[in-house]
C-alpha cells in the first residue's frame, strides 16, 4: 500500500466531521432563522465575517493557509463568481427559512440537472445518455417531491414563493460551481485563496443590502424586547459562523482524501440524517410523498456519481494548499484551463 494514501480512520474520521459539520449548520441555521426571520441577510453577514476572521487567525498558525494580498485587478476578475456565490446564498437562506428543514433538500433538489445544464451550455456540448437518464431521475425526485397533498397541514405546505427561492439557489449554485473552475487561475489555482475571496467579497456585497433592509435596527429593537429571547440569534450566529469555516475545509479534505464514490454516499448519508433529526426535532411533516422524492433524488446523484466515477479522471491541477508558503514562491504552479475538458465534451 502507498504510504502516500490516506488511512482508513483518517478517511472515516474526515468523512464524519463532514457530515457532523453539514448537520450542525443546517439545523442551527434553522433554529435561528425560526427565531428570527426578519433578518437572515445581517444572519448571512456575521457567517462570513467570521469565516474571514477564521482564515485570517488559522493562517497564523499554518503555512498551508495563505491569506492572499487585496489586489484590485484580482478582485475584478473574481466579481462574476462571488456575485453569484452571494446570491446563491441568500436564496439558500430565504428558502431554509420558509420551509421545513426535512423538505429543504427536496425543495433544492434541482441543483444536478440544472449543474448539468450549465454546464453543457457553457461548454456547447451534449452530456452522455446516462448522465440525462441520472438528471432526469433527480428532476423527477424533486417534482414527486413538490406535488400537491391534501393531508398535510397547512404549516408543512410550502409556498410557491420558497421552492422558487429554493429553484433559484439550485440554480445559482450551479452556475457558482461552473464559475469556480475558470476563477481558480486568478487565485494561483488554491481554493483557499479562492475560499477567502468569496467570503469577504460576498460580505462587501452584501452589506448594503444589510443596511437597506434596516436590518441592524431590527436586531437592536429586539434586543431591547425584554420578551425576546436573543441567545438562538447571537450563539446561532457564532455557531454556523465557525463551522461553515469547518465545513469548507472538511468539505475539501473530504474531496481530497476520499473517492467521489465515498463522498457522495457520505452526503446521502447526511441527507437522510437530515430528514430524520428535521421530524424529531422540528416536529416536520414526513410523508410516503417526500421519502418517495428524497429516495429518488439520492438515486439519481448517486447513479450520476458512479457514472462520473468510471469516467477517465482529467490531469489534476498542482495541489497548493499541500505546500508551504517558499515551496509555493519556489515552484511554479501550472493549472490547466478548463479549456481542454470543454474541448472533450465533458460534463
Amino acid at each position: 500500500m502507498d504510504a502516500r494514501q490516506p488511512s482508513t480512520a483518517r478517511i472515516a474520521a474526515v468523512v464524519s466531521f463532514y457530515m457532523m459539520a453539514a448537520l450542525v449548520m443546517v439545523f442551527v441555521n434553522k433554529a435561528v432563522l425560526n427565531s428570527s426571520p426578519d433578518v437572515p441577510l445581517l444572519f448571512l453577514f456575521i457567517q462570513l465575517v467570521i469565516a474571514v476572521i477564521l482564515l485570517h487567525f488559522t493562517a497564523l498558525f499554518s503555512a498551508k493557509i495563505e491569506i492572499p494580498r487585496w489586489d484590485l485587478h484580482t478582485a475584478r476578475k473574481l466579481v462574476p463568481v462571488v456575485s453569484v456565490n452571494i446570491v446563491g446564498l441568500v436564496f439558500n437562506t430565504l428558502c431554509l427559512r420558509d420551509v421545513e428543514a426535512s423538505f429543504f433538500q427536496i425543495a433544492r433538489g434541482l441543483v444536478l440537472p440544472l449543474t448539468i445544464a450549465v454546464s453543457s451550455a457553457v461548454t456547447h456540448s451534449s452530456p452522455a445518455i446516462r448522465v440525462l437518464v441520472a438528471a432526469t431521475v433527480v428532476a423527477a425526485g424533486f417534482f414527486i417531491g413538490i406535488a400537491p397533498e391534501g393531508a398535510l397541514p397547512t404549516s408543512a405546505v410550502p409556498s410557491t414563493l420558497a421552492l422558487f427561492y429554493g429553484v433559484l439557489s439550485a440554480l445559482f449554485i450551479a452556475i457558482h460551481s461552473v464559475l469556480v473552475k475558470a476563477s481558480l487561475p486568478h487565485c494561483n489555482n488554491s481554493t483557499i485563496q479562492l475560499a477567502y475571496w468569496t467570503n469577504a467579497g460576498s460580505a462587501v456585497m452584501v452589506l448594503p443590502f444589510v443596511l437597506l433592509h434596516g436590518e441592524p435596527g431590527r436586531v437592536l429593537a429586539m434586543a431591547r424586547d425584554a420578551d425576546r429571547d436573543m441567545h438562538v440569534f447571537v450563539w446561532g450566529s457564532l455557531v454556523t459562523g465557525v463551522f461553515g469555516f469547518l465545513l469548507c475545509i472538511a468539505g475539501l479534505l473530504s474531496i481530497k482524501v476520499t473517492s467521489p464514490i465515498t463522498h457522495m454516499f457520505s452526503s446521502a448519508a447526511r441527507s437522510v440524517i437530515q430528514t430524520l433529526l428535521g421530524v424529531w426535532l422540528f416536529h416536520d411533516v414526513l410523508t410516503l410523498n417526500r421519502m418517495v422524492s428524497i429516495t429518488t433524488i439520492l438515486s439519481g446523484t448517486m447513479y450520476y456519481t458512479w457514472v462520473k466515477a468510471g469516467e477517465t479522471a482529467p490531469a489534476r491541477p498542482v495541489d497548493v494548499e499541500s505546500m508551504g508558503k517558499e515551496e509555493r514562491r519556489a515552484k511554479e504552479v501550472v493549472w490547466e484551463a478548463p479549456e481542454k475538458e470543454m474541448e472533450e465534451g465533458k460534463v
